[in-house]
């Protein structure tokens, strides 16, 4: 029924930017946030960040507030999530999922549909 596509991903040095966007195809009749969650090797998936479908409000994990700012377009079909300031930690493999809009959930357990990833390297 609803489709998540993620692109953008790849390797990058400390200190620069780089741009992922997600896909999304099927009907979410707008009820549903778009969300950011990103896995490191050998950690569990963590919340990076989200935005409404309702009011375009957002929310960003610590770790990456004041870096990374999400973004939608296309009529609520496309979000993106511009990353500056990259560091190492930041690699991952970014997943982009669909979930609550009227309030902020920040486990994985509590999304509605994935996509597969995209790879993210920050080398030093």
């Amino acid at each position: 029924q609803v489709e998540v596509v993620e692109s953008g991903g790849g390797s990058v040095q400390a200190g620069d930017s780089l741009r992922l966007s997600c896909a999304v195809s099927g009907n979410t009749f707008g009820w549903l946030g778009m969300y950011w969650f990103r896995q490191a090797p050998g950690k569990a998936r963590e919340f990076v960040t989200m935005i409404s479908s309702s009011d375009g409000s957002t929310h960003y994990a610590d770790s990456v507030k004041g870096r990374f700012t999400i973004s939608r377009a296309n009529a609520e079909n496309t979000v993106f999530l511009q990353m500056n300031s990259l560091s190492p930690e930041d690699t991952g493999v970014y997943y982009c999922a669909l979930g609550p809009s009227i309030v902020v959930v920040t486990t994985p357990a509590g999304m509605d549909y994935w996509g597969k990833g995209t790879k993210v390297t920050v080398s030093s």
